[in-house]
């Protein structure tokens, strides 16, 4: 099997050390910016232009640079006709879908990665819920953004630059992403962004939507500033309150578990990339492939 890896940072370390452990003979190809890009990883070749892709047959791409890239990369792919593994989100702005009608009209087999559909503690959750009487829905998502790569500067990353696609309303869609698994399409949606704490960065590090359901609404917070994480799921039945400890991977009734799990959310990368090449790849199904994806990233883009 042959793998392309347009942008190798972090996520793509992740989908890399994935890929060895389920194919141990993978060729994976690293597409590089430059030519001044000469640094090697182990067990990956360099290229430098889309035209290399000529020579090689490649099984499928990982899109994985930086967000405000995504469009150009996928435009500069789809002559190839490669099916595309897209880290989320799918793109930086709304383009009223013509690029993801273009995807379609080619036939290209996609899927953009919300690996959290795949931790156990919310695929038992999708189960316990179903025609279930639900109340109310609150989801939290808050963590500290210098924490996440200690090594850099907070300032310079992706997520706190605007104009690279960062922002804690886009950079965290996982939780819009799973709440349109669980709950489905909203009938309205309204939002409120800001960044007012003392990261002092200019994308948004503060983001609450309110989704409207017929029954029920769903309210989600996330931010950048919070020392201490917590990631959490309540849902409000109507006799009982289903709460998931993301981080921990348990599920509690009330204040009784009744689920856990040792595995985490780094597990599901490998558990997201097996689906892929066994069930997505030759087209057996199709999950959250780039225009249900763009439907979620209008919850998180469009003006209420």
């Amino acid at each position: 099997m042959n793998v392309l890896i347009v942008g190798l940072g972090s996520i793509a370390t992740k989908h890399v050390t994935a890929l060895k452990e389920i194919k141990s003979d993978v060729e994976i190809y690293a597409l590089r910016s430059s030519t001044s890009q000469t640094n090697k990883v182990k067990g990956i070749k360099n290229l430098y232009s889309f035209e290399e892709l000529q020579t090689i047959r490649i099984d499928f791409a990982i899109i994985s640079n930086p967000t405000f890239a995504h469009k150009e990369t996928i435009e500069n792919l789809i002559p190839y006709h490669i099916p595309l593994f897209i880290e989320k989100p799918l793109f930086s702005e709304l383009d009223g879908g013509n690029l993801v009608k273009k995807i379609e009209e080619e036939k290209i087999n996609s899927y953009v990665a919300c690996n959290l559909r795949f931790l156990s503690g919310l695929k038992f959750v999708k189960e316990y819920i179903a025609n279930r009487t639900i109340n109310e829905v609150n989801i939290y998502c808050g963590s500290y953004l210098p924490d996440w790569r200690p090594q850099k500067d907070y300032k310079k990353s992706y997520s706190a630059q605007k104009e690279l696609g960062g922002g804690v309303h886009i950079d965290l869609i996982h939780e819009i992403d799973y709440a349109y698994w669980l709950f489905g399409r909203p009938e309205k949606i309204h939002k409120t962004f800001s960044s007012r704490s003392s990261l002092k960065i200019n994308s948004y590090d503060y983001a609450n939507y309110l989704l409207s359901f017929r029954d029920f609404h769903v309210n989600i917070v996330l931010n950048y500033f919070r020392r201490d994480p917590k990631r959490t799921l309540e849902i409000l039945l109507e006799e009982e309150t289903i709460t998931v400890d993301l981080l921990k991977n348990k599920v509690f009734k009330n204040s009784e578990t009744i689920f856990e799990s040792k595995k985490q959310i780094i597990d599901t990368y490998k558990d997201q990339l097996e689906f892929f090449i066994n069930t997505i790849l030759p087209e057996k199904e199709q999950f959250n492939p780039a225009e249900e994806a763009y439907e979620i990233l209008k919850i998180c883009l469009q003006n209420d």
